[in-house]
């Protein structure tokens, strides 16, 4: 019988709230152990069941959540906003890349020939502008250069801190300049340097079927048998997550649960063995070694950086210029007018003030919003970094046969953070990977973890007497490659 229908079977018979056993799902729904058992599989891996081992070695199967799924809310939800959130900044982005195009690059060349006009306007001695010459004087030619020696500093090809790198002129007949170190990093564009600046660099995406092939990997390391640390250690899920991962797995690659004579929980796939490499199968990487790190906030070149800023700040002050001079297209096509036009009030000006103006400033909102944010994300993820530590000195400590104490998971945690636990974060740590407080006659506290000790114990002796003609495969008696 097929697993989900012998699933079926012993949903519509037995009490979800009520611990259970092969043996009971089989009397209560009539189906043979084996389909009972299949069932059984099935449930856990679609309710996120979990096991209990008795003193004789028993499998008992309890469901905490019963047959629901309390998590699906939870999880659309958190998927719905995360839509949300990724069509947000794909439209966000998207913006920035046109106002980048319209506005960084069109409004700012467009209030430059209006400050030079006006500038070279002046100097014709004409007292009916005299009012309306360059804004802010000084201030301004001040300002315009140092936006203009960001431009050149960042993006001049012959600049040498330019983001930019042309070899054919370093190529050409007749160059003499001494040659320098050449950036190796590929070529971003000016729109991809302003889309980091506002929004931070590109999120590598994620691999749904990560922790499932570093699970598979581990399990074939392993001689066809793990443990739920050794799940963890691959992982770095929380228990409550590796457990009905392990049951999922269990029906989809045919494995089975064997359970020592101390009550060890070790998960055999056989079928998964076979190989046709003659090398041994090397073992994942633990998590705690492939901790990613905080990206940048921008990503970006400090020279990059100043110029995508200088050119969003330019924008803001000549919008706010250009509202203060009443600015209007009216009055700007007037400006120069060789016969005095009187002009009347035509109100706040929007094309070359309000819309630079707001949207300049909603834009520097989103690096400073990401930079007040940082510190939270920063200890989010040194929390996530002393929670691998802990869990590396518990998995390490009950491989050697260690005691763990309330000092050695400390340090850890002091060395992947750079700062001390306090108790209770530790103490949550610990008691949810099973750990039980001992103190001992010195008054040390010492933690025992009896379900990874002897979990262990198990898996160790399984892989002992595993046979590695599991793995090898037959005599080859047809080849297509050999006709």
């Amino acid at each position: 019988m097929e697993p989900a229908k012998a699933a079926q079977a012993i949903r519509a018979q037995v009490d979800p709230r009520t611990p259970m056993t092969v043996a009971d799902a089989a009397a209560k729904s009539g189906l043979a152990l084996r389909d009972a058992e299949s069932g059984l599989k099935w449930l856990s891996s679609e309710y996120r069941g979990q096991l209990r081992v008795t003193k004789e070695g028993e499998l008992v199967h309890v469901f905490p959540t019963g047959f629901s799924k309390p998590w699906e809310t939870r999880d659309a939800l958190r998927a719905a906003l995360s839509s949300v959130s990724r069509a947000l900044a794909g439209a966000l982005r998207f913006v920035v890349r046109a106002w980048v195009t319209i506005v960084l690059v069109a409004y700012a060349a467009l209030f430059v020939g209006l400050l030079l006009a006006m500038t070279f306007a002046r100097q014709g001695n004409d007292s009916r502008r005299s009012d309306d010459g360059l804004p802010g004087g000084a201030i301004a030619y001040a300002f315009l250069r140092v936006v203009g020696d960001a431009l050149f500093w960042t993006f001049h090809p012959w600049s040498p801190f330019s983001v930019y790198y042309a070899p054919a002129a370093l190529e050409s007949p007749g160059f003499s300049r001494a040659p320098r170190r050449v950036s190796r990093e590929p070529r971003v564009p000016l729109y991809e340097r302003v889309n980091r600046f506002f929004f931070g660099p590109p999120a590598m995406p994620e691999d749904p079927r990560q922790n499932e092939r570093l699970v598979l990997a581990a399990i074939r390391a392993g001689k066809g048998r793990i443990g739920l640390a050794d799940v963890m250690r691959v992982t770095g899920l929380p228990r409550e997550r590796a457990d009905p991962m392990m049951a999922r797995l269990m029906l989809d690659y045919e494995g089975d649960v064997d359970v020592s004579d101390d009550g060890g929980i070790v998960y055999r796939f056989e079928a998964i063995r076979k190989t046709a490499s003659e090398s041994p199968q090397p073992e994942p990487s633990p998590a705690w070694a492939r901790v990613k790190p905080l990206p940048p906030l921008t990503g970006n070149s400090a020279g990059a950086n100043l110029a995508v800023a200088g050119l969003n700040a330019f924008n803001l002050w000549m919008g706010l210029w250009a509202i203060e001079n009443g600015m209007t297209l009216e009055r700007v096509t007037h400006l120069f007018d060789r016969v005095p036009y009187r002009l009347v009030d035509m109100g706040v000006p929007v094309a070359l003030g309000l819309i630079p103006l707001v949207f300049s400033s909603l834009l520097f909102l989103l690096p400073l919003g990401r930079a007040i944010v940082r510190p939270l994300r920063r200890r989010a993820a040194l929390e996530e970094q002393g929670r691998l530590a802990v869990l590396r000195e518990v998995i390490e400590h009950v491989r050697g046969k260690k005691p763990v104490t309330d000092k050695d998971v400390t340090q850890a945690w002091r060395r992947a953070t750079g700062r001390p636990p306090t108790p209770k974060r530790l103490d949550r740590e610990l008691s949810a990977l099973g750990g039980d407080i001992a103190i001992e006659p010195n008054g040390e506290t010492r933690w025992r973890f009896a379900d990874l000790e002897t979990e262990a114990a198990a898996v160790e002796a399984e892989r002992a007497a595993a046979g590695e003609e599991e793995a090898r495969l037959g005599e080859v008696v047809y080849a297509t490659d050999e006709q």
